[in-house]
């Protein structure tokens, strides 16, 4: 085995820490077994990418670093489980608990959701492990291909497909890291600040770890500038959603999730023309316009799962792909009960209280008088979608850009067709355009409606991030929250009006250092570039 410099023992596996994390180890050719997330040193890639079947299970492999990733609980006990990072069910539970539009019951976000992590706290730490992990995983699929490509053992078009595959991963998962380890991409005019380190390349060699070791965070613009490079090819590449069969169609890329993406990210760099040009791609006559359309009920997706038109990309689930029950969103947002709306959302006054989305058989459900998701269904056989992009979001933010640029014409109308179809009487209920003074009365029920719309699906941290820079509704670093644990059942009644307080947990300003999660000690330890790069604070 080759001897490599910052490498720590675990428990008998060596694991390289940070950036230089992991490769692929293929142990059988079943789906279930093909990759396991074990150290570079160990690849062959002159098998891995040897025959077709091989070429297409790495690129299933890289799927499954996605949505699971090891989590050691205590550090040094060699007692690893899975938890879903970056994109199975734990990044939902962070991008909630990071917000006040739930409650955490119990102790096992308590830490996010209190805001009381540090740089040795598990879950922050093993979300920059695992995502750099899932990253290096992406870079070894990316040089492989292309080699199984120039060897002749795929096409070049098949290699360009896997490609895109893997970029609209590596795009996801670079953008994630922003989200909690960088300020927003307003913190300085021009995005300047520090990003994330951005890796084009796979660490599989000496030279490659040492040229890692020397790269410190990028900025945030220029972060920002590759995601959407990768994006562009991704889309390039990628076939149509109406190419995949099966699950497939959602739990692989497509077309249709890289400009919905795109779309994201121009939005999280206050582009609205950028998030309007790809948006519209799937109206009027835009070339995706007809592959996605909402459900007719809000319930709709979250029942028909893998078949639903609505999901653009998500990541596939099951019991088989989440071993424990640490893993799966059914299991955390159902079973056990371990995250509850809150009543600061729950009593949106922009919330109709007959709206469906409160139907409390497909919506919710209440447990010791505090009330629960439902769009996570099966708590036996934890098949649910892990939601990354839903056409309503699509559809939103399209709805959102033009209420900015002054359109309310077309704002109006993109947000009604999410609203309406939960509407108990669209006749009545539905938003016209005296509903509103000006565009900007429009925008503060688009970000509501997001909040309605998207709860329980992790999108309220991204959106508190992007906000803190809004001219119209600033959020000032991290809203107050309800206390850890049950609430009483009184604080849902929807007669009381709008929420008001009190809130345990104090509100926490944009200049607190908490608002940005620290680069893990484990990290900074082992990469003296990083070290000198810590977020401000920790």
């Amino acid at each position: 085995m080759k001897k490599l410099h910052k490498i720590q023992q675990v428990t008998g596996k060596l694991f390289m820490l940070g950036v230089f994390a992991v490769g692929l180890c293929f142990t059988s050719c079943s789906e279930e077994d093909i990759i396991d997330l074990q150290p570079f040193n160990q690849i062959s890639e002159t098998v891995a990418f040897s025959t077709p079947e091989k070429v297409e299970l790495s690129v299933i492999g890289m799927y499954r670093a996605a949505q699971l990733g090891y989590y050691e609980n205590p550090p040094g006990s060699g007692l690893f489980g899975y938890r879903g990072y970056p994109f199975g069910a734990a990044f939902v539970q962070q991008g909630d608990n990071r917000g006040e539009d739930v409650i955490n019951i119990f102790a096992f976000y308590a830490i996010t959701y209190q805001t009381t992590y540090n740089p040795t706290t598990l879950n922050n730490v093993y979300y920059w492990l695992d995502t750099y992990r899932l990253i290096n995983t992406i870079n070894i699929v990316l040089e492989g291909v292309q080699i199984a490509a120039d060897n002749s053992v795929i096409s070049q078009e098949k290699a360009n497909e896997y490609k895109g595959e893997a970029l609209l991963l590596r795009a996801a998962a670079y953008n994630e890291l922003l989200f909690h380890f960088a300020r927003p991409y307003k913190h300085t005019a021009d995005g300047s600040h520090l990003g994330v380190p951005y890796h084009k390349r796979s660490f599989t060699t000496q030279e490659a770890i040492d040229e890692g070791f020397a790269t410190g965070r990028h900025t945030v613009a220029e972060c920002y500038a590759w995601i959407l490079e990768d994006l562009e090819l991704a889309e390039q590449y990628l076939p149509l959603k109406s190419q995949r069969t099966g699950n497939f169609k959602v739990s692989r890329g497509t077309k249709g999730a890289a400009a919905a993406y795109k779309a994201r990210v121009h939005q999280h760099m206050w582009n609205m023309p950028g998030v309007i040009t790809e948006a519209s791609k799937f109206f009027g006559s835009g070339i995706y316009a007809g592959h996605y359309a909402l459900g007719a009920e809000p319930w709709t997706v979250f029942a028909n799962n893998y078949g639903s038109d609505e999901y653009l990309f998500g990541m596939e689930s099951s019991a088989t792909n989440y071993p424990s029950v640490n893993g799966a969103l059914a299991s955390q947002y159902k079973r056990r009960f371990l995250v509850a709306h809150s009543p600061i959302n729950w009593r949106n006054p922009f919330w109709l209280a007959d709206d469906k989305r409160r139907d409390p058989v497909q919506m919710v459900f209440t447990n010791s008088g505090n009330i629960f998701t439902n769009k996570y269904r099966d708590d036996v056989g934890y098949t649910d979608l892990s939601p990354m992009m839903r056409f309503a979001e699509v559809v939103l933010n399209l709805a959102e850009a033009y209420a900015r640029q002054g359109d309310v014409t077309n704002g109006l109308t993109y947000l009604n067709m999410v609203r309406n179809r939960a509407l108990a009487d669209p006749e009545t209920q539905a938003y016209t355009a005296s509903s509103f003074a000006d565009n900007i009365e429009l925008l503060e029920a688009i970000l509501n409606e997001r909040r309605i719309e998207l709860a329980m699906e992790g999108r309220r941290w991204p959106d508190i991030h992007r906000l803190q820079a809004c001219p119209h509704f600033p959020i000032n670093g991290i809203p107050g929250k309800l206390a850890n644990g049950y609430t009483d059942p009184a604080n849902y009644d929807l007669s009381l009006g709008p929420y008001t307080g009190p809130y345990p947990l104090a509100p926490i300003p944009y200049t607190d250092h908490r608002f940005v999660w620290p680069i893990p000690q484990l990290e900074i330890n082992s990469n003296p570039t990083l070290a000198a790069q810590q977020n401000p604070g920790w």
